[in-house]
């Protein structure tokens, strides 16, 4: 079995989450095992266990982003002793690019990356096509390094021979435990939302043009927390809205069907939590609300707010 370590920034964890999710085909064939820091149990020390580890995993992924950048202990020390081992032979290092950042001059810099092209994540419309793939490459550098965990065995301390994910290895899955979220907790989760929902936005025009001849869009950032975005058929206005971050209810996301109304809006998304995960909620203003009270990931809420804009090029004319 092809053990596979993330090296990551604590800053990017839900996205660390969601690419192990993807991962899980992988390790239901029994062709990789994944660990990270979080798999550390009570009472053992930090840098020994993530030494460890490192030393002796097949697959490095470094999960890059400007937190993984500017992080002392992800660069200095996880992306150093990962270049050491890929250089003489005995790792695979695979960057995988989470967010937009200046990772071209890094010592990994060279490297073949992940998703292709080193297009980060965060710029797919629709991020699971990005992890989908990451997860074909790390199943391809899986076949590439051949190796049969029918004959991967370690040895003990008592001398016996074992092989990786016996019985020695087992434990639940069943970990999470409840926490509560800071007043700044949720103020940072709305900010990147609403940068996710921008992203999403001016992808999500750029390939509805791409794909239907007759329709031209147009996306423009006014500010850090305002966007417009524009779709027109042959030429004539058929669906339009601003984005804006803030509104008279507080802390939200409003999404209007006419750019020229400062004021109004047609839906809001407000932050909350299901005792793990940050979430978005919305109101349930608009037709196509999928209810009040259901909560929504970044990618769930950008996707909503993008069924609203669409909704008139999808009815019959």
């Amino acid at each position: 079995m092809i053990t596979v370590f993330f090296s990551y920034s604590h800053r990017d964890e839900a996205m660390r989450d969601e690419l192990e999710v993807h991962l899980s085909m992988l390790q239901r064939q029994g062709i990789i095992e994944t660990w990270h820091d979080r798999r550390i149990g009570a009472g053992n020390e930090f840098a020994g266990a993530i030494s460890e580890r490192l030393n002796t995993c097949d697959i490095i992924l470094l999960l890059v982003s400007p937190y993984f950048l500017a992080s002392d202990y992800c660069y200095d020390v996880e992306m150093v002793r990962a270049m050491e081992r890929h250089k003489e032979g005995s790792a695979r290092v695979i960057p995988v690019i989470l967010e937009p950042c200046d990772w071209h001059e890094a010592p990994f810099g060279k490297l073949l990356a992940a998703p292709k092209d080193g297009k980060p994540i965060s710029k797919f419309a629709n991020m699971h096509d990005g992890f989908l793939d990451v997860t074909k490459a790390i199943r391809q550098a899986a076949g590439e390094l051949g190796k049969d965990d029918s004959t991967a065995k370690r040895t003990t301390r008592s001398g016996h021979e074992t092989r990786k994910g016996s019985s020695t290895d087992a434990r639940s899955s069943n970990l999470r435990v409840t926490r509560s979220f800071t007043d700044s907790d949720r103020d940072n989760f709305l900010d990147e939302s609403f940068d996710y929902i921008s992203n999403f936005f001016e992808n999500s025009l750029e390939e509805l043009a791409s794909r239907n001849p007759e329709i031209t869009t147009r996306f423009k950032r006014l500010s850090d927390a305002r966007f417009t975005a524009f779709v027109y058929r042959n030429g004539r206005s058929v669906s339009e809205c601003c984005v804006r971050q803030g509104n008279m209810l507080g802390k939200s996301i409003a999404y209007s069907m006419n750019v020229a109304a400062d004021n109004s809006y047609n839906e809001s998304l407000s932050v909350g939590d299901d005792g793990h995960t940050l979430h978005l909620r919305p109101m349930g203003m608009a037709m196509t609300s999928p209810g009040g009270r259901e909560l929504l990931s970044q990618q769930g809420a950008a996707e909503y707010l993008w069924s609203i804009l669409m909704r008139p090029l999808q009815q019959p004319h």
